[in-house]
C-alpha cells in the first residue's frame, strides 16, 4: 500500500455527501477535501463530520477554508479531526501556531498570478497548492510561472485539471501532487467515480513515466 502523503499525491476536493465521498475513496485517491468556505460546494459542519467519520482511516481528509475567521478554523479542525487544512487566504502567526498544536498538515493555496506567489515563505507549511487566477473556478491556466519559481516544500497543482490534461500538466511542471474538483464531476458537487478513477490512473501513469 502506497503512502498517501508522498509524491504522486492525488486529492479530489469538494465532496458533498457520504455516499459520494465513499465512491471517490474507492476510486483510489489519497485525499478528499471538505469545503467549509463560501463556495457552491460548501457543506455544513454536521455534513462534514459525517463525511469525516465515514472515511476516517481509509483516506486523508482535508478541511478547506477561505475567508473564515481564525477561531472558526481552529474550532472546526479540533471538532472534525482533519488530517490537513487547505487555506485560501492569510496565514497569521496565531492561527499557524494553533494548527501546529492540532498536529495537522498545512497546505497553503496560492493563486499563480498573485503577489503572494512570488513572496510566500513556504518553509512555514507542509505543501503549497498552486491554483489559477480565479481559485475554485475550474478554469485552465498557464503553468509557466512555476518554471522560474522554486519552492522548497511539495507543490500541488490545481485549477482546471481533468483526466484529459492532468498527465500533460505533471509532465510540464514536475509537481508533487494534483488536486481537482469540477474536472471529475457529473454535476456541481457530485463526483463521477469513473472520471475520478481515470484522473487517478492518468496522473499516476505520468509520474511513473517521469521516473523511468
Amino acid at each position: 500500500m502506497r503512502e498517501a502523503w508522498s509524491r504522486g499525491y492525488v486529492k479530489v476536493c469538494g465532496v458533498t455527501s457520504v455516499e459520494n465521498a465513499l465512491a471517490v475513496v474507492a476510486s483510489g485517491v489519497d485525499a478528499i477535501g471538505v469545503n467549509l468556505a463560501t463556495s457552491p460546494r460548501r457543506v455544513t459542519p454536521e455534513r462534514a463530520k459525517l463525511i469525516r467519520e465515514a472515511t476516517e482511516g481509509s483516506v486523508l481528509c482535508c478541511g478547506v477554508f477561505a475567508e473564515n475567521e481564525d477561531e472558526e478554523i481552529s474550532t472546526y479542525v479540533r471538532a472534525l479531526r482533519f488530517d490537513m487544512v487547505q487555506l485560501h487566504g492569510a496565514l497569521g502567526s496565531a492561527l499557524y501556531d494553533d494548527l501546529r498544536r492540532c498536529n495537522v498538515r498545512i497546505i497553503k493555496a496560492i493563486s499563480i498570478e498573485s503577489e503572494e506567489f512570488a513572496r510566500f515563505d513556504d518553509d512555514l507549511v507542509d505543501a503549497v497548492l498552486v491554483d489559477g487566477p480565479r481559485p475554485g473556478s475550474g478554469a485552465e491556466h498557464s503553468w509557466d510561472a512555476l518554471a522560474t519559481r522554486a519552492f522548497r516544500k511539495p507543490v500541488i497543482a490545481a485549477g482546471g485539471l481533468t483526466p484529459q490534461n492532468v498527465a500533460q500538466v505533471i509532465a510540464a511542471t514536475q509537481v508533487w501532487g494534483v488536486d481537482c474538483a469540477s474536472g471529475v464531476e457529473s454535476q456541481l458537487g457530485v463526483k463521477d467515480p469513473q472520471l475520478v478513477e481515470a484522473f487517478v490512473t492518468s496522473a499516476r501513469a505520468a509520474w511513473h513515466a517521469g521516473e523511468e
